[in-house]
């Protein structure tokens, strides 16, 4: 039987300090020109930690609010705010900068982060009454250090921890000479599992599992966790799993650039559907070389820096139950070697290829999810409204198939397409944002179907040319089989039966 799609948890930490410090397009911007007027207005276009609440797209992500509702806001929503924020929603949260700093320190297994103690006196508190923190992650945090100690570490090439302009503590480089464990590196690595860790909890309370059924943790993150001998070996997913409780997960990486969460989906079902394990989720923490990455051109045109979250996601696979969403792993699309980079010639093969074999058209698809990154974030950067220009490629392929009237495809794109949400850290947008919403939507009959696109960049690592993606049917279930109906392996048995009849009365003759 299929394996289903249990439940999914999304979680987004506001990072305004980190976006200054630690994303790509401003270290780099230190190193080429320092004195950058760039640099410079950067801090006046940040947001607090309540405009990043009341954003009408962070909302939609931990599930506050649902893709229609946010396509019901006109955008752009820079200036728009959810009339009912919260830091909590029904998939997940929304966490402040001062606790996921305390949660870095507390996913430490290295004593690499050092924190002030002050700031630790000021905010553990808070971070203490945290709902899913308990004594075991808190206790992991270990006393603070004076600042003087602090700034020494960095004089060692060790990397600041900021909040609200402040040097608050740092992380010491874990090698002398292995650029692989420099300090910069390990920041990356302890932001992308403390966001990891942070969405396996929420998900284990949105779906009230057992931590220790859970068999295994895949983690689709894009953070190469290793060292000069084995560069990108891993294994975030376990390291993940033991802060999070999961005694008894094993866990493994997958990597492929922003296709990572759906390749990790196939590969998910695949493992439960054929028995080798029961339960097994799908992780990703979030980047922080992507925080304030388009963050020039958003400041060219006065605006915020909407980059300021890093995302992070959890997804539940589990042994069919003949309620949740089954998801049809012997269906599934990928971009071949030979299938080239035009966009129809992706679409077909994401697309059109896996629905042939199921026996449907594009437009028998509920919604379709594909990178699902918010235009508020790409649009002012040059790079369009993405989802849109996906969803326009996937109803001019049914023009083409003549599935669909060409006056047809702006309907087309309203019904099966929705606004994009997700925060642009690459792997993030791909699909994953709207399996919790899918589930919901499939359980509620609103939708019987859902497609979850991922696509990637596979250039980007400087070893082939070539693009990817997959994607995955997620449909509705069918349900258990009715009580007077007989199995498969009944029917063997009977079969074997009636054979050992007639073979003792050939005997008997």
């Amino acid at each position: 039987m299929n394996s289903v799609l249990k439940g999914a948890a999304y979680v987004l930490i506001h990072a305004p300090d980190m976006v200054i410090h630690n994303g790509a397009t401003q270290t780099t911007e230190r190193i080429v020109n320092p004195d950058s007027d760039y640099l410079k207005q950067l801090p006046e276009h940040l947001r607090d930690f309540d405009a990043a609440i009341a954003y009408p797209p962070n909302q939609t992500y931990i599930g506050a609010m649902t893709p229609a509702e946010l396509g019901a806001v006109e955008g752009p929503w820079l200036e728009a705010k959810s009339p009912s924020a919260k830091r909590f929603g029904a998939f997940g949260e929304i966490m402040p900068q001062e606790e996921f700093l305390l949660l870095m320190a507390a996913c430490d297994s290295f004593d690499l982060v050092l924190l002030d103690q002050n700031f630790i006196d000021t905010h553990k508190p808070a971070f203490e009454k945290h709902p899913l923190m308990d004594e075991s992650i808190i206790s992991r945090i270990k006393p603070g250090h004076d600042i003087d100690t602090i700034k020494s570490v960095l004089e060692a090439d060790g990397e600041g921890l900021y909040h609200e302009n402040k040097l608050v503590g740092a992380i010491k480089k874990a090698h002398d000479i292995d650029v692989n464990l420099s300090s910069h590196v390990i920041l990356e690595n302890l932001a992308s599992k403390a966001g990891s860790v942070l969405s396996l909890l929420n998900l284990v309370k949105i779906t009230g599992i057992d931590k220790k059924s859970i068999d295994a943790v895949i983690d689709c993150s894009e953070e190469a966790v290793g060292d000069m001998n084995q560069r990108g070996g891993g294994n975030l997913a376990k390291a993940c799993a033991e802060i999070a409780g999961m005694t008894g997960a094993t866990g493994s990486d997958l990597r492929a650039f922003c296709a990572a969460p759906i390749h990790a989906l196939i590969q998910a079902a695949a493992l439960v559907k054929s028995g080798t394990y029961r339960n097994v989720i799908v992780s990703a923490g979030g980047s922080t070389a992507k925080l304030g990455m388009n963050g020039k051109d958003h400041v060219k045109k006065n605006l915020p820096i909407t980059e300021d979250v890093m995302g992070g996601f959890s997804i539940l696979i589990s042994e069919n139950d003949g309620i949740s969403p089954e998801i049809l792993s012997e269906y599934v699309g990928w971009h071949k070697v030979g299938s080239g980079s035009a966009p129809q010639a992706v679409m077909t093969a994401l697309v059109a290829d896996p629905l042939e074999k199921l026996g449907m058209k594009l437009s028998d698809i509920g919604k379709y999810a594909a990178e699902m990154q918010n235009p508020d974030v790409t649009k002012p950067a040059g790079a369009g409204d993405v989802p849109l220009a996906n969803y326009k490629m996937i109803g001019a392929l049914a023009v083409m198939r003549k599935e669909i009237e060409r006056g047809e495809l702006d309907n087309f794109v309203t019904k099966h397409g929705m606004v994009g949400w997700a925060p642009t850290q690459g792997h993030i947008p791909s699909g994953a944002p709207y399996c919790g919403f899918a589930r919901d939507a499939i359980m509620s009959g609103e939708i019987d179907t859902a497609m979850i696109i991922g696509k990637g960049s596979l250039f980007l690592g400087r070893m082939t040319n070539l693009f990817d993606g997959a994607s995955v049917v997620i449909r509705k279930n069918p349900g258990a089989a009715p009580a007077d109906t007989v199995s498969e392996k009944e029917i063997k048995a009977m079969i074997g039966e009636a054979m050992r009849d007639f073979a003792k009365s050939l005997l008997d003759e």
